[in-house]
């Protein structure tokens, strides 16, 4: 099949390299334009284009792919179908009814949930048992055409965003291959999306800083959802400190602890120093915090850092 993709992260390169790999003719690779990055502010290719490169498959940039210039050169390009993995711009209607077989999205999330640029990331937040990849049918809306396949993994209390991220990933270009086999065949059914949906939107500073009036559970998710990127963060002594890793510890795990003890305590105090980590205390209970990195500085455990300051019993996370 004569393929054009659309694609720009990390995520969306197990799909590319699935379709070369399975035959697929890729006449075209579209991805964002070269970005600024590092202190040296160079330019740097996407995921996509390197691998673009690699491949030796055709590749381009637009700024803006609504022109009248690129719709043209997208009909010349002559597309069974398109396919869109996080690319980064939105399709007109003019480029989404441009192919006989229209435009098909890999969406890292189990539509109808978690519509949106970052599905991981709050799929993780929000502590979801089970996440999943979606291969939908293109329309105008968001995230909100007919489903046509769709792939669920379990997600352990341990994973990172990083790691969830990556089985996706991959998941994401098999189930990608299965839905163009099938649409061959003529035996791919799309499925208009039912049941309640909800918004997975970029992620601001104000969803990165830990509350520590939170539940111990609700920040373990939001530690580990925010993991490699872009980090959740506290403050101890009026410097900001990345968070890594956590575990939640109950008290019935903590004897060491008091239950008596930490129920007075404030949020965000530090309870003591257990194995390589902190206990804090939260709202209902402790998070034991494993691994930080300062600014300025390499990631560490957080017994290393908080000896390293000569830190105290007592003092408090904000």
């Amino acid at each position: 099949m004569r393929i054009v993709f659309m694609g720009t992260p990390d995520f969306a390169v197990p799909s590319l390299r699935a379709l070369v790999n399975h035959g697929h003719e890729v006449v075209g690779v579209f991805t964002q334009p070269d970005r600024p990055a590092g202190r040296g502010k160079k330019l740097k290719s996407s995921p996509v284009k390197s691998a673009a490169e690699e491949l030796s498959l055709p590749i381009f940039q637009p700024v803006r792919l609504k022109t009248a210039e690129e719709i043209q050169r997208l009909r010349e390009l002559s597309p069974d179908c398109i396919i869109v993995v996080a690319y980064g711009q939105l399709l007109s209607k003019e480029i989404l009814d441009l192919s006989p077989k229209g435009c098909i999205n890999v969406h890292a999330s189990l539509l109808p949930s978690y519509r949106g640029a970052a599905p991981i990331h709050w799929a993780l937040i929000n502590g979801e048992e089970r996440t999943g990849v979606t291969t939908m049918q293109m329309d105008e809306g968001l995230d909100t055409g007919d489903i046509l396949l769709k792939r669920d993994i379990i997600v352990s209390e341990e994973e990172t965003m990083g790691e969830v991220h990556d089985k996706l990933a991959v998941l994401g270009g098999d189930i990608l291959i299965e839905t163009l086999r099938e649409l061959e065949k003529g035996t791919l059914k799309p499925t208009p999306q039912t049941g309640e949906s909800n918004y997975a939107p970029l992620l601001k500073r104000e969803h990165e800083r830990l509350n520590w009036t939170c539940r111990a559970v609700e920040l373990h998710h939001q530690i580990r959802g925010l993991n490699p990127w872009p980090g959740a963060f506290t403050v101890f002594r009026g410097e900001n400190l990345k968070v890594w890793r956590s575990a939640v510890f109950s008290p019935e795990k903590t004897p060491e602890i008091e239950k008596s003890v930490h129920e007075t305590l404030d949020s965000g105090q530090i309870l003591g120093v257990s194995g390589d980590g902190l206990l804090v205390q939260t709202v209902d209970g402790i998070l034991w915090i494993l691994e930080v990195q300062p600014a300025g500085k390499r990631p560490m455990s957080a017994r290393d850092f908080f000896n390293g300051r000569h830190g105290q019993v007592g003092e408090q996370f904000s």
